[in-house]
């Protein structure tokens, strides 16, 4: 397993990262800790959480459970020091995490602690924002999205807060760096003047949507990450399991993301399907498992990039990792892009 840094700090972690948002809802703590096992076993050292885990569905009473159960593994194997863990801290959302309230400096510190106290944990090694308070184009929202209701104003105070709440919690130890998620260009360029401004962490990574599928970072965001050594955390690699084929021909296997999710999340379409089939298309042409295809094309990029995938099984696990010595060929990555070309933002 190969290693790379996040961003232009000193942290080092595997290329591949292993989510854990499925731990508490369609996975036991039991399933989870042996996906933890096999994953340093096999060499992902990198994990991501978050405190609104579970998800699939998210819900009031599960609210921090996928953190504890992290925690209770390290509290039983004594392993905090092999892995690198990141979590985040949740903005507005439907009164699920913390009544709703938004990210600030005071809320940042006590959803920290909140975190610290469930993962068994003196300190996270990347801290990262789930998502803008004042709003995003991510998880479908592109196609009305209207950022003019934004004040300017407001949002500059915000990062200027925050960003001192950061500086604070990096002096203290409790965190090593800060990412965001789900974020723009602007608001990166904003963070890290903020950042310049109060000695605060710079961005060091983003943890955005991406995949053969999704590939909204190709442009403005792809030019911030290179002048801004911001390192991408691909979320939905596989585009919550599409890019497997297994939904194809109508099928909904038991136990699926789709079984309980119907739609995806917006992404369930005849365009998306269409779009699949011609990525499934060049995996046999080239005769490359669609799984190790998908994740390799992250990888592939001219910005850093590292997949967060997930597994609800040992074998989805193991399935992902068997890929990570793959890299792409030019013929195969040239009829990637007639795909990309002929099925645009299916979704």
């Amino acid at each position: 397993m190969k290693k790379l840094s996040l961003g232009a700090t000193d942290i080092v972690v595997s290329e591949f990262c292993l989510g854990s948002m499925t731990w508490g809802s369609q996975n036991s703590e039991t399933e989870g800790h042996a996906q933890l096992d096999r994953a340093l076993e096999r060499g992902v050292d990198f994990i991501d959480t978050a405190e609104m885990y579970p998800v699939n569905p998210v819900a009031k009473e599960t609210i921090g459970r996928t953190e504890s159960i992290i925690g209770n593994w390290i509290a039983r194997s004594g392993r905090r020091g092999d892995i690198v863990l990141a979590t985040k801290c949740s903005g507005y959302n439907e009164k699920f995490v913390r009544e709703h309230q938004p990210v600030t400096g005071e809320t940042l510190r006590s959803a920290l602690d909140g975190s610290l106290r469930r993962l068994n944990t003196d300190y996270i090694d990347l801290y990262q924002l789930h998502w803008p308070n004042r709003g995003s184009f991510h998880f479908r929202q592109v196609w009305g999205f209207d950022p003019t209701g934004q004040d300017t104003a407001q949002a500059q105070d915000h990062f200027a807060d925050v960003m001192g709440a950061l500086a604070a919690l990096v002096t203290e130890g409790k965190i090593r760096a800060f990412g965001l998620s789900n974020e723009s260009a602007w608001g990166t360029m904003n963070w890290n003047a903020a950042a310049a401004a109060t000695g605060g962490p710079r961005v060091a990574t983003m943890q955005n949507e991406y995949s053969l599928l999704c590939r909204q970072y190709d442009s403005d965001l792809a030019e911030m990450s290179h002048h801004e050594d911001v390192t991408l955390l691909a979320f939905s690699p596989l585009a919550v399991g599409l890019l497997t084929g297994k939904y194809q021909n109508g099928n909904i296997p038991e136990g699926s993301r789709m079984s309980l999710s119907p739609e995806l999340g917006g992404r369930r379409s005849d365009r998306v399907l269409s779009a699949v089939a011609a990525y499934l298309d060049v995996a046999q042409k080239h005769g490359i498992d669609p799984v190790h295809m998908a994740l390799a094309f992250t990888r592939s990029r001219p910005f850093r990039t590292i997949p967060i995938f997930g597994a609800t099984t040992m074998a989805q696990l193991d399935r992902a990792i068997d890929g990570a010595a793959l890299t792409l060929t030019a013929e195969v990555l040239s009829d990637i892009a007639q795909a990309h070309k002929a099925h645009p933002m299916p979704y």
